[in-house]
This record gives structure tokens, C-alpha cells and sequence, in this order.
């Protein structure tokens, strides 16, 4: 596992596979309660940087703090009392719902146009509607580590990223750490915003 601590002394090349595999892993957690051998993965990660203050450090180290505190069922009950149960989950992981109010809206229309000019299109394998956070971050992984350098590029990253993640993700992560419930997925939302707060100003720079 590449953790955020490998971007703070990587070469360019490096640096764009810790980027990618860190969307990987957020994705995956947001996507469902956490097997036992990811979090496994997670509790045995370094948390000291080998050059102290790095931005994404400590968020770092309270989320792999958060996993070797909580066993694996209670992380899996948070999930579930987070994004899960019957009816309208408790916290919504979709960015029609932060943008217009409701899901299936005009946002999830404008992304689906912007994946049909990327030549993606939704895994039907995959009950959820392609605003999910975890969709849009294995987006963002492809883009960022994909072979077809005429759509995996900074030019596309950052386009995509100001189109359909910067508007509601800072919104999402609100919702995540102010839930009571919230202990492991607090630090992952506290990991996310530091990490595109990171993605924000690094694409501010190519403008």
C-alpha cells in the first residue's frame, strides 16, 4: 500500500502512482465496510514521514490510528449507520444530492456526458449511479494512471476534478465528520479533505 507519506519524497513518476493508489483506497472505503484484509493493510502502514509537517501526515495517522482502535465490526456498524440501512441513508455519497437536492438530477446528467467524451461508461455490475464518491474517485484514478495519455492527463484531471468533485466533496466530508456515529470514516473524511485540498491546489497552479 502506497500511503500518503511516500508522496512527500517520491520522484514525479512516484508521486502519480501514490496519488493514484490513495483515490484507490478512499474509494474503496467509501464503497463499502472495509474487508478484514484492507484493514488489515491499513494498521500495519508507516505513519511517520521520513520529513515531518507533510499536509496529508497527520490525517494520515488518525485514520490508520482509527482502524488499529476499532475492530472490524465496528467499522463495518459505522458504514452502515453512516451510508447504509433502509431508506434515505443517514449520509449521502452522492454528488447530484449535495449540488441539487435531489439524486438522478441535472449533475449526474453533465457527469454522464463528461464520461461518454472519456470513453467511460458505468459498470452495470454497479447499483449505483455514476455521482457516487467512489465512482468519481476511480475517475480520478484512471485519469491519473491510465494508458491512453490522450485522456490521462493533468489537463483532464483537472477538468474533471473543478467539474464534478470540488463543487460538493468539501460538503460530503462536512456531513461525514459532523456524524455522531462518525469515528473511523471522521478521520477518512479529515484524509479526504486534506487530500483534495492538496489535488485543489496543485490543479490551481496549471491554470
Amino acid at each position: 500500500m502506497t500511503t500518503p507519506q511516500d508522496m512527500n519524497q517520491s520522484s514525479a513518476l512516484d508521486e502519480e502512482t501514490a496519488r493514484a493508489e490513495l483515490y484507490g483506497l478512499m474509494a474503496a472505503l467509501y464503497y463499502a465496510p472495509p474487508p478484514p484484509e484492507l484493514l488489515a493493510q491499513l494498521r500495519v502502514a508507516a505513519t511517520e514521514a521520513p520529513a515531518a509537517g507533510g499536509f496529508l501526515e497527520e490525517p494520515w495517522r488518525q485514520l490508520v490510528a482509527a482502524a488499529r482502535e476499532l475492530p472490524d465490526a465496528d467499522i463495518a456498524d459505522e458504514f452502515n449507520a453512516l451510508f447504509g440501512g433502509v431508506g434515505k441513508p443517514e449520509v449521502m455519497l452522492f454528488g447530484s444530492h449535495y449540488l441539487s437536492g435531489f439524486l438522478n438530477e441535472k449533475p449526474l446528467a453533465k457527469l454522464r456526458t463528461t464520461l461518454a467524451g472519456l470513453g467511460l461508461e458505468r459498470d452495470e455490475t454497479m447499483p449505483e449511479t455514476e455521482d457516487h464518491i467512489t465512482y468519481l474517485f476511480e475517475v480520478m484514478r484512471y485519469l491519473i494512471a491510465g494508458d491512453d495519455v490522450a485522456v490521462a492527463n493533468l489537463t483532464r484531471q483537472r477538468e474533471f476534478y473543478t467539474e464534478h468533485l470540488q463543487p460538493w466533496c468539501m460538503a460530503l466530508c462536512d456531513a461525514v465528520e459532523q456524524h455522531h456515529r462518525a469515528k473511523f470514516y471522521a478521520a477518512l473524511a479529515s484524509l479526504t479533505r486534506a487530500f483534495l485540498s492538496v489535488e485543489m491546489q496543485g490543479f490551481d497552479m496549471l491554470s
